[in-house]
């Protein structure tokens, strides 16, 4: 993404050259001299390990044996819990628990089958240490509810989200390309819609698009469109995507972007390497679950792996608002990777921070790559504000 322009009153945080950066406006945010030590010793971010029991609730395609109940008064698209179940990510009574768990997982076709919608739960176990969900909590449902669009739609096969045909000719969808934009992200105990739809990439592609909404307010919080393309399970080569599954995914395409094309990420990514990378962090190692049902490593994991390389300070006074991610091949379990990072310089101006369009603070390159040979896995490229600028 090409860099603003300077203008008075604004902190450029990586003017030139980016070891040389200085601070020109104290108010406007914290410079990148205060973060640069971080790019010269790493850290991570401790673990949010508090796990308390709480609710799952979900919209049900099926009818639900515990129908007639409900979150703080309200019907969840057709799924319901005790009233009071929720609130600030405390229950406020035991009976809401075991109503909750026993909901269905699946949500429902809206819009005569061409929208899937799911509602999730934000759980203890799916933020991060300031109590929000992480960026792999949200990639972790949209991939879920695209998995359950696929399930009940009645086409689904025998494979990890292939349809009927696909699992015959032993074919599965790979994604290409992902972008994911953030207006805020939900706390501990926050209900969240999901809605997904299909369209058609190109001649050989499919486009699955997903809004994320606010569940009490219905403000959308997330949206995020990637790009899929159909792989062959024995030889893991990409190849065309048959006739007969066109035909079994045609019916549910809609002509419509969650993203809107002007702001649709589709520049190319920058190879860093060793000499454009400002750290690098080696020794990263699959571990036996981050790999699928497809038998390569899931495509969320990669956040993380990412995220290795960027400093600590980053990660505990920014907040990632867009993340565009483009798979480059398959990483195995017995693979070593290294994760690389750049940050790319940026302007800080005033902006309209309730807007999808409100300008990034600063904005990184990453790398994912083998350690051996170094071939690449996954170019990204990540924006980032200051968290009390989104409050």
């Amino acid at each position: 993404m090409t860099s603003m322009a300077a203008r008075s009153n604004v902190t450029r945080i990586f003017p030139g050259d980016f070891r040389k950066a200085k601070k020109e406006n104290v108010d406007a945010t914290t410079t990148w001299e205060a973060l640069k030590m971080n790019f010269h010793g790493f850290g991570n971010a401790n673990a949010w390990n508090n796990k308390r029991k709480m609710s799952l609730v979900t919209a049900s395609a099926q009818s639900s044996p515990r129908r007639g109940k409900t979150i703080n008064g309200t019907m969840v698209k057709g799924a319901r819990v005790e009233e009071g179940s929720i609130n600030g990510g405390k229950l406020a009574n035991e009976s809401a628990v075991d109503a909750a768990l026993g909901t269905s997982l699946h949500g429902r076709f809206v819009e005569d089958r061409f929208v899937y919608g799911q509602i999730f739960v934000i759980r203890s176990y799916e933020i991060g240490p300031d109590q929000t969900a992480t960026m792999e909590t949200l990639m972790n449902f949209l991939q879920e509810t695209a998995l359950n669009h696929v399930t009940c739609s009645g086409i689904g096969g025998n494979g990890f989200g292939a349809t009927r045909e696909m699992s015959i000719r032993k074919l599965i969808w790979v994604v290409t390309r992902i972008q994911v934009q953030v207006q805020s992200y939900s706390r501990w105990g926050d209900v969240i819609e999901i809605d997904t739809w299909v369209d058609a990439a190109g001649k050989n592609g499919m486009r699955r698009d997903w809004i994320i909404r606010d569940h009490n307010t219905k403000e959308i919080i997330t949206r995020a469109t990637s790009t899929w393309v159909v792989m062959n399970k024995e030889t893991r080569r990409l190849c065309k995507i048959p006739e007969e599954v066109k035909q079994e995914v045609f019916p549910f395409y809609v002509n419509r972007f969650a993203i809107a094309s002007e702001q649709t990420d589709c520049e190319k990514i920058d190879k860093l390497t060793d000499d454009t990378a400002e750290r690098i962090r080696s020794g990263l190692a699959p571990r036996w679950n981050d790999m699928d049902a497809n038998q390569h490593v899931n495509n969320v994991k990669y956040i993380g792996w990412i995220l290795e390389s960027v400093p600590i300070q980053v990660l505990q006074d920014y907040n990632m608002t867009s993340l565009t991610l483009e798979y480059r091949r398959e990483c195995r379990q017995s693979n070593l990777m290294e994760s690389l990072t750049s940050p790319t310089a940026k302007v800080i101006g005033d902006s309209n921070n309730n807007s999808i369009n409100r300008k990034p603070d600063f904005e990184c390159t990453h790398l994912l790559r083998m350690q051996r040979d170094k071939a690449e896995i996954v170019r990204a490229r990540t924006e980032w504000h200051l968290k009390n600028k989104n409050k």
